[in-house]
């Protein structure tokens, strides 16, 4: 179903599928955006050229060239704008490598963590390491082997392998290069992820750095080009989108769920950002 109503694929494609690579080319061959989602599986992909914006969680960013993306299952993401894009990327369900690891899958590699860094830039050399465990696993997933599950998920753990010895090095020289007030502006992010629905003031998040208002709309808006207001309001409206489109829900349910005053008070919030009512952006999907 995500295939078809993401990526327009009319092939077949079994629901029980727990592993599914290919090249961006192939995947974005006929879709331009993809509409704000939760997955049900994780995702990894490299962008060796062409325009793709991604947000992921309270990020909004254009990706650049050799930007490896991490999507660990069920996190919010969605794309407004994809053009030209090559590149490989792999779905694959936790349960697929789950048997082979001694440890659930965010323990043995950290980056499927939740509040972990979910983008990283390799240099020439890395992406070349990653692209070729990307052709290895494309090339086993095309073949009829009898063995061919055990070899893709020995495939997949070397590719998560060498993802992990990559992003270790980059994300401690991420850290190490944070100023003070751009580790702030993160913990912010990290906090309205994961309070979003039931805290929506700077208020509340300045109470829970123990920082006024003022200082903490300073610094988010210096680090992000965002105020805090509008990272709260860009994840209650991706989440609403969601929503409106992965679920059956009705407007009013969805509403309680956002923990929105009223269904009038929803609509506005959603009519105002959009120019659409909640029925219209879900049939416009």
């Amino acid at each position: 179903m995500f295939e078809r109503l993401i990526n327009h694929d009319s092939n077949f494609h079994d629901a029980d599928l727990m592993v599914m690579p290919g090249t961006l080319e192939d995947k974005h061959k006929n879709c331009d955006s993809i509409p704000a989602l939760r997955r049900q599986f994780n995702l990894i992909y490299l962008l060796l050229s062409g325009e793709h914006d991604v947000k992921l969680g309270a990020d909004h960013l254009q990706l650049n060239p050799n930007d490896l993306v991490i999507v660990p299952e069920n996190m919010l993401y969605a794309s407004d704008h994809i053009k030209d894009c090559q590149g490989y990327c792999i779905h694959f369900k936790s349960e697929f490598l789950q048997p082979h690891l001694s440890r659930p899958l965010p323990e043995e590699f950290p980056f499927f963590h939740f509040d972990a860094p979910h983008i990283v830039n390799l240099n020439q050399s890395e992406s070349d390491l990653v692209q070729i465990a990307f052709k290895n696993i494309i090339e086993e997933n095309e073949c009829s082997s009898p063995e061919k599950n055990f070899l893709l998920c020995h495939l997949i753990l070397i590719l998560l392998l060498r993802v992990r010895e990559i992003y270790r090095k980059h994300v401690m020289e991420l850290k190490q290069n944070l100023s003070r007030h751009e580790h702030l502006a993160n913990q912010f992010k990290l906090l309205v992820e994961k309070h979003f629905i039931q805290s929506r003031t700077v208020n509340d998040y300045a109470e829970m750095l123990n920082i006024s208002p003022r200082h903490l709309s300073e610094v988010v808006s210096q680090t992000f080009g965002r105020s805090p207001l509008q990272i709260i309001h860009d994840l209650l409206l991706l989440e609403a989108k969601v929503q409106l489109v992965s679920t059956d829900k009705s407007v009013s349910e969805i509403a309680y769920y956002l923990n929105f005053d009223d269904q009038p008070h929803f609509t506005h919030f959603i009519k105002k950002r959009t120019g659409y009512s909640p029925l219209a952006l879900r049939r416009k999907g």
